[in-house]
């Protein structure tokens, strides 16, 4: 540490942006942050960087220690480093976004961080620049599921078409063709039809469905040719 004490001193976090699927509508985790600065506000599930991991890893820790969840959909977002986004240190927050399904893990840690689910555009007055990394994983979580499908991540393991359908639409703030989206989905080789069907949620029973983990794996499978209201240029908005 010889070399460099003259320079400044930098606290690094993560942010974990945690997006949900409840079958109708797009959801954001929030916690109740329980400590000062800014306690009892209404906050992303942060923390720092310890000397022995890495960012990454640190992200999983911290998605654990909230969710109790392992091997989840994670990637980086971006990076936040303006001089005083918090007014008492210098840190810079490294944001990531993961996808789970919310009605298949019911293990969110609510009584220790009073963590809360809510719809994506009704979420509450949030601390620091909070409401940037939302916004900032929102574009990218839009503009990663035209390439990929990494929606899917955010379905129990077996769903229906009007499944899928919903969710795009959640996420895009679109209508969809729904005959026109699944043609083009089936014609895809990405689902696999079971026999089963959902006699819960349709009086007909819609066929279940799941995904070919090779094609999922081994193909690109370009999901902007699936959403005609939506274009290249919607993706930085």
């Amino acid at each position: 540490m010889e070399h460099y004490k003259d320079e400044p001193k930098t606290l690094l976090a993560v942010d974990c942006i945690i997006f949900g699927f409840n079958g109708e509508s797009l959801q954001i985790l929030l916690i109740k942050r329980g400590f000062e600065p800014e306690i009892n506000k209404w906050s992303l599930m942060g923390g720092f960087v310890q000397p022995d991991e890495s960012p990454d890893g640190a992200a999983s820790r911290i998605l654990f220690k909230l969710t109790g969840l392992q091997d989840v959909y994670m990637e980086q977002s971006a990076v936040f480093g303006k001089p005083h986004r918090e007014k008492m240190d210098r840190v810079v927050s490294i944001s990531y976004f993961a996808l789970i399904d919310i009605r298949e893990y019911q293990h969110i840690n609510s009584q220790e961080f009073k963590a809360k689910w809510f719809p994506i555009d009704e979420y509450p007055e949030l601390i620091f620049d909070h409401v940037d990394m939302i916004n900032t994983a929102k574009r990218l979580l839009r503009s990663k599921a035209a390439l990929y499908p990494i929606l899917f991540e955010l379905l129990p393991e077996k769903f229906t078409l009007p499944q899928i359908s919903n969710l795009y639409e959640a996420v895009y703030e679109i209508v969809i063709d729904k005959r026109n989206f699944n043609r083009k989905l089936l014609s895809s080789n990405l689902l696999i039809k079971l026999k089963e069907k959902d006699r819960e949620n349709s009086k007909k029973g819609a066929y279940f469905f799941v995904i070919d983990k090779d094609v999922y794996k081994e193909h690109i499978v370009t999901f902007l040719r699936f959403l005609p209201s939506w274009s290249a240029q919607d993706m930085g908005k």
